[in-house]
């Protein structure tokens, strides 16, 4: 399994560059799976579906499933906060890649993705982590870097990058466990 991150400041681009890359990755025959952090109180379900009523009722976890997905929802008695690495974990192992957005401080390799229009600051020279920069504006960027520097508005170049340097984003759970 294949761990990315994407880091940047809401509005950068970190969510139409997610979906931009799965079907390239899909096109190369690669399983990918995604990990978001939400920031707010979200919820996937609907007020009067079964699932919703089960959760309105007590239920720990609901499973739901179709022969064509399924889903899993769990409700924590108190607020929790779960790693990138607990979130994985949950993830099957078969997958190709993941590719993970937000969690903008965690441990795992990642690309920034920077808009200069933004007007957010850069965080490559202060994320050990960052392994390549994704933007639309390069000759804006603050800072001279070493960091390879991509356009972030070509998905398949992206692509082809980072099944280029798939080793550097190789992922074993045990290592975080």
């Amino acid at each position: 399994m294949k761990v990315v991150g994407f880091a940047g400041y809401s509005g950068s681009g970190k969510t139409t560059l997610v979906e931009r890359l799965i079907p390239e990755f899909r096109l190369k025959g690669l399983r990918v799976s995604v990990v978001k952090h939400a920031h707010h109180r979200f919820d996937i379900d609907h007020v009067g579906k079964d699932t919703y009523r089960h959760r309105e009722a007590g239920a720990f976890e609901v499973v739901v499933a179709s022969d064509r997905r399924l889903a899993l929802m769990r409700e924590f008695e108190q607020p929790m906060q779960l790693s990138v690495h607990q979130l994985i974990a949950e993830l099957d192992d078969g997958v190709d890649w993941v590719l993970v957005e937000g969690f903008k401080d965690s441990d795992l390799r990642k690309i920034e993705v920077w808009r200069a229009q933004s007007g957010k600051p850069t965080r490559y020279l202060d994320d050990d982590f960052i392994v390549a920069i994704a933007t639309d504006s390069p000759e804006q960027l603050p800072h001279v870097t070493q960091l390879p520097v991509l356009d972030l508005n070509d998905a398949a170049a992206l692509g082809n990058w980072l099944t280029a340097n798939a080793t550097r984003f190789d992922y074993r759970l045990e290592t975080f466990a």
